[in-house]
C-alpha cells in the first residue's frame, strides 16, 4: 500500500517518477494522476478499432517498494469483463509482473490490457453481429458508466488487490500458531500457512496483523517457498521487517528442508536484552519445530528414507 518514502525506497521512488512521466508522455489524456502523494493513477484503454470497441478502465497504486520488491496494486473496470475472460487477462498480467519482477511494468501492462481489448474486439467482428444488435454499443454505455470519474475517483487502497482475479477464487489459508519460545525477556512464535500464490502470502500477513498482539510484535520475519509444476521451479521470498538477515536465514532454513507450498512467518517480542547470534538460533529453531509438528518435513524425510535422488528443480526469487 501507499506510505512513507523511506530512505531504502528514494530509488524505487525515482524509478516511479520517470516512469509516470514516460506513461504520461505516451499515453496523454488517457493517463490520469488521481492523488500523487499516494500514487494513485488511472488510465482509460481502448481497442483502437472504430466498430467493434472494447474499454477498460486499469486504476493502479504504486506501493513504496515498486518496483524493486513490490509490484503494482490495480483494478480493472470493465462491464463486459467477466469470469474466464476476467481470469485470463488477470493471469497475463500476473505472467507479466512474474517474468520482470524488479522492473517498471506499467507499460507493459497497458499494451497487455489494449492487446486483449483488440483481440476481444476482432473475435466479436469475425463472430459476425448482425446489424440490428447494439449489444457493441450498450457495453460502450456501461463501460462509460463504470468508468470513474477522474476528478473525484479515489481508489480504495483496503479493498484494491494484486492479481485481483484471484480475490472473489482464493480463501484465506488456514493459519497454524507454533508454541512460543522465551529468552531473556523476548518471545518468539511461529506461524504457519499453506500457500499456492504470492496472493494468498499477501492475504495471510493481512490476517495475521488483524491480531493486535501479532500486530503489535517488533518484528514479524517470513519466508516462503511456492513450487511452480509446470516450470520446476520455486517462486520463494523473505522479509526481515527490522530484524537483519533474519529472512534470508529463515529461507535458507526452508530450502535445507526443501518445503514447499508453506510460508512461515515467525514475530518477536523483544524484552529490552540484546540476543546476539541466539535470535536467529530461536527464530530458525520455532520455523523448524512448526514445520515438523505440520507435517511439512515429510516430504524430505520420506525422500530420504527411500534413498531416492531426485533432481533438485531450480529455484525463482519473486518480489
Amino acid at each position: 500500500m501507499a506510505g512513507i518514502i523511506n530512505a531504502e525506497n528514494e530509488g524505487d521512488l525515482q524509478a516511479q517518477i520517470e516512469e509516470v512521466e514516460a506513461l504520461a508522455s505516451i499515453y496523454g489524456d488517457e493517463w490520469c494522476v488521481i492523488d500523487e502523494a499516494s500514487r494513485i493513477f488511472c488510465i482509460k484503454i481502448s481497442s483502437d478499432l472504430e466498430e467493434p470497441k472494447r474499454t477498460a478502465c486499469l486504476q493502479i497504486i504504486l506501493p513504496p517498494g515498486y518496483p524493486s520488491t513490490a509490484p503494482p496494486i490495480y483494478q480493472i473496470n470493465a462491464a463486459w469483463l467477466r469470469g474466464p475472460e476476467r481470469a485470463k487477462l488477470a493471469n497475463s498480467l500476473e505472467d507479466l509482473y512474474v517474468e520482470h519482477a524488479g522492473e517498471s511494468i506499467l507499460y507493459l501492462w497497458v499494451e497487455k490490457v489494449r492487446e486483449f481489448l483488440v483481440e476481444k474486439s476482432q473475435s466479436s467482428e469475425t463472430a459476425g453481429q448482425p446489424e440490428n444488435v447494439t449489444l457493441t454499443a450498450e457495453e460502450e454505455v456501461n463501460d462509460d458508466e463504470d468508468a470513474p470519474d477522474f476528478r473525484t475517483f479515489k481508489l480504495n487502497t483496503e479493498s484494491a488487490y494484486f492479481f485481483m482475479d484471484h480475490a472473489n477464487d482464493e480463501e484465506v489459508p488456514p493459519i497454524k500458531h507454533g508454541n512460543t519460545i522465551t529468552d531473556r525477556r523476548s518471545t518468539f512464535q511461529p506461524h504457519l500457512a499453506p500457500v499456492v500464490t504470492p496472493r494468498q502470502v499477501k492475504m495471510v500477513l493481512e490476517k495475521l496483523y488483524e491480531n493486535k498482539k501479532i500486530a503489535s510484535a517488533t518484528h514479524n520475519i517470513y519466508a516462503y517457498r511456492i513450487y511452480c509444476e509446470d516450470k520446476h521451479s520455486f517462486l520463494q521470498d523473505c522479509e526481515d521487517d527490522g530484524e537483519t538477515a533474519a529472512g534470508g536465514r529463515l529461507l535458507h532454513l526452508l530450502q535445507i528442508l526443501d518445503v514447499r507450498n508453506v510460508m512461515v512467518v515467525v514475530s518477536r517480542w523483544y524484552g529490552g536484552i540484546l540476543l546476539g547470534p541466539d535470535r536467529f538460533k530461536h527464530i530458525n529453531n520455532c520455523a523448524r519445530s512448526i514445520l515438523v509438528e505440520e507435517g511439512y518435513t515429510a516430504f524430505t524425510d520420506e525422500a530420504t528414507k527411500s534413498g531416492a535422488k531426485t533432481k533438485r528443480p531450480k529455484h525463482k526469487k519473486t518480489k
